[in-house]
């Protein structure tokens, strides 16, 4: 029974007791007259009946007036102060009950005050020991953040369900690579906590792969990961690996049982190898089909060239013949040496480096360990070298240590220069020249410097980096250098880092608590509300009619996951609404007409929005407001939002029916929260979603727990009568 209820209910008994007793006597002098005594009590009282009636109206009046103050000052007063200390003992604990009203309620005001304050103090010694109990966990936690965000190669880990429970760095800009989303902000990301691996992958593929790895785990194999090739949406080629995560269960026998409870993913995106096969098959195509005619034309020559009686007209032509074509085949060589060196690359693990921190590494090792002087003669900073750092760096060690040695070069100077696809090292020293001979023993010699011996040659270092060198004379300067023809490396292949959040703190690309959340085991009204994924969103308009033809000019979501706010999970996009915007709106959101030029429009921004959203229970802050606008779009765009919905608003009321005001403003106040961003779609869906998480306990507590109780008490409050 409410306090309305209540109220009326007091004011009836109110009237039946000022009523009642008159009513009773009059009835019994009634009754107990006759006749002529009966006529005279009429005309007797009949006269003063309206001024009795008026005095009874008054009285009552007068006590409605003093039931309802009585009724204000401590029904309705302690109402308030109870879901003052619901606030006071779950979402704000620093709220403190107002001491206002009666001196008894005031009295138990204080009390209340008072023992929140020995709550507090007996709260914060939990929380110290809580603190300190679990800062080896959380140091834990943090290793595995940083470990798996500088992983290079990319690893998601699912449950059985397909849901993401945990990502890297490195797989987020994999799986934007992959997406065919419309390229808006937030929409084309497939990958995200609590999301389907399926956006990406072909569910029967991995069901495919997961019954291998059950079979083997029944077999009791020592190998249980399964391996397949797939193409992604974008035409990627993906070599995978996939383990099962593996919980132990003890059995009756005394043996440990090995249950899975999801799966990881390894991902490498063997395109480039693929496509750098192919390009070696050409590559060779190129040379044994270009090649072979000119050969067959200079063994030809050479053999006419052995006739003694050979006209010598016919012997310059021959020897010219001879000349043409191997110059022909050499300019082949090097353009296909050129064209491919992408292509040529050795077995052997190669790095991407820069090549003047691989000159800088170079300078020092020849300083330090050889005492030798170094300058620049000229390095181009913007190229890349694909390099096995190591090993190079100590077979230009041992070239300057020969020259040193045996020639007393006393400087040597560094030159690198691009060459297409190929960079050239430069060794550059001035001094007596050198053999042909003893340039090819140095290049066969085992390295050996400043007492660190090697097993590999110089020619074995040039070999894995498939390059080339050779030596070159200056003769005007009298100098000479060898040439070290290197790979280059694009700096544009390297995955970009990912943004930095604006927000403080490494973005959360794992939650464990996730493996316990099957799709399958509860239908979607009756799961918890803290097992659901929630997008948190908020839209700027035009205007306030949407039927009227106002537009939506900016959408804002955020994703809620296990009770956790994911803000680097977030979609915001401004729209062109093609029409004016009401001079009225323009202070409240503060997007000047000028923003929206060049935006996308709507049709565009509604499919990568219903794909962030996809799978989850939609919530805003007097979410019929926005959900209209998104109705109103169905028809030309095709597209239906048919998530739950749930409205903070309406929460609001179902929570504290008794505050004066449900504004958002209001309700962030109540809880003792930050706002940040208000009036940005982004920044009020942010608010809206940190108020939703501080409402989840705060329903618990009046016995609503599921999604299906959320949605039916929201339902029955005032507010949800309001239509747009």
């Amino acid at each position: 029974m409410n306090a309305r209820t209540r109220f009326i209910i007091a004011v009836v008994v109110l009237g039946l007791l000022m009523t009642g007793p008159f009513l009773l006597t009059a009835s019994l002098i009634w009754v107990g007259t006759e006749g002529a005594s009966r006529a005279l009590l009429v005309d007797t009282i009949m006269p003063h009946l309206p001024l009795g009636t008026v005095i009874t109206v008054f009285g009552f009046g007068l006590g409605v007036i003093v039931v309802r103050n009585l009724f204000r000052q401590y029904v309705k007063g302690l109402l308030r102060m109870s879901e003052q200390q619901h606030l006071m003992l779950g979402a704000n604990r620093d709220f403190r009950i107002e001491e206002k009203g009666p001196p008894e309620v005031r009295a138990l005001a204080r009390t209340a005050n008072a023992l929140a304050e020995q709550r507090d103090e007996y709260m914060r010694d939990v929380e110290q020991q809580i603190a300190e109990a679990q800062r080896t966990v959380v140091e834990e936690k943090n290793r595995l953040a940083a470990l798996m965000s500088e992983l290079t190669q990319s690893v998601v880990v699912c449950n059985l369900d397909g849901r993401i429970l945990l990502y890297n760095t490195r797989a987020r800009q994999q799986f934007k690579a992959m997406s065919d989303a419309p390229a808006v902000a937030g929409g084309g990301e497939l990958i995200g906590l609590g999301r389907s691996l399926y956006a990406a992958f072909d569910r029967n593929l991995i069901a495919h792969a997961l019954e291998g790895i059950r079979h083997r785990l029944a077999r009791n194999e020592a190998e249980i990961q399964a391996n397949f090739v797939t193409t992604s949406r974008s035409g990627q080629l993906l070599r995978v690996q996939m383990a099962p995560v593996l919980a132990s269960e003890p059995s009756g026998a005394g043996e440990t049982l090995r249950e899975m409870t999801g799966f990881i993913l390894m991902l490498d995106d063997i395109t480039r190898n693929f496509e750098t096969e192919s390009r070696r098959d050409q590559m060779l195509h190129t040379l044994t089909e270009g090649n072979r005619a000119a050969l067959a034309n200079v063994r030809a020559a050479a053999e006419m060239l052995e006739f003694p009686d050979l006209d010598e007209d016919l012997r310059i032509r021959f020897s010219t013949v001879i000349r043409d074509e191997i110059k022909a085949m050499s300019e082949r060589l090097d353009n296909t040496a050129n064209e491919f060196a992408d292509a040529l690359k050795a077995r052997w693990p190669l790095e991407d480096m820069s090549g003047a921190d691989l000159i800088a590494a170079v300078k020092r090792s020849v300083e330090n360990k050889l005492k030798v002087p170094t300058k620049l003669e000229g390095v181009d900073e913007g190229l890349w070298v694909k390099v096995d750092s190591f090993s190079l760096v100590q077979a230009l060690l041992f070239l300057v240590s020969r020259l040193s040695d045996e020639f007393e070069v006393r400087e040597i100077r560094f030159r690198l220069t691009g060459a297409g696809r190929l960079v050239h090292l430069d060794l550059i020293w001035q001094g007596q020249a050198m053999s042909t001979e003893t340039v090819m023993n140095w290049e066969l010699e085992q390295m050996s410097v400043a007492g660190e011996n090697s097993p590999l040659t110089v020619r074995d270092v040039i070999d894995r980096h498939d390059g080339e060198i050779w030596l070159e004379r200056e003769k005007v300067r009298h100098r000479a250098f060898f040439r070290l023809l290197l790979p280059a490396a694009n700096p544009q292949e390297h995955v970009d880092a990912i943004e930095k959040s604006e927000h403080d703190g490494r973005p959360e690309y794992y939650d464990f608590d996730l493996f316990k959340w099957s799709e399958r085991s509860h239908e979607l009204d009756d799961r918890l509300l803290t097992d659901l994924t929630y997008t948190v969103f908020d839209t700027e308009t035009t205007g306030l009619n949407p039927a009227g033809g106002d537009e939506i000019i900016q959408i804002g979501a955020t994703r809620v996951v296990n009770g956790k706010l994911l803000r680097q999970e977030s979609f915001e996009q401004l729209i062109d609404p093609k029409r004016r915007l009401s001079p009225e709106s323009i202070p409240i959101h503060g997007i000047q007409p000028a923003m929206l030029v060049g935006k996308p429009t709507i049709d565009k921004v509604l499919p990568a929005f219903h794909a962030f959203a996809a799978d989850t229970i939609l919530i805003a802050h007097n979410a019929a407001f926005d959900m209209r606008f998104l109705q109103l779009k169905e028809a030309m765009t095709g597209l239906r939002f048919d998530n739950p919905v749930l409205d903070t608003l309406l929460l609001s009321a179902v929570l504290h029916p008794n505050q004066e005001s449900h504004r958002l403003e209001a309700i962030v106040e109540r809880l003792n929260l930050k706002i940040v961003g208000r009036h940005t779609a982004l920044g009020d869906a942010i608010v809206t979603a940190e108020v939703f998480i501080k409402m989840i306990p705060l329903l618990a507590d009046i016995g609503i727990f599921t999604l299906r109780q959320a949605r039916e008490a929201a339902e029955k409050s005032f507010y949800a009568r309001v239509k747009y």
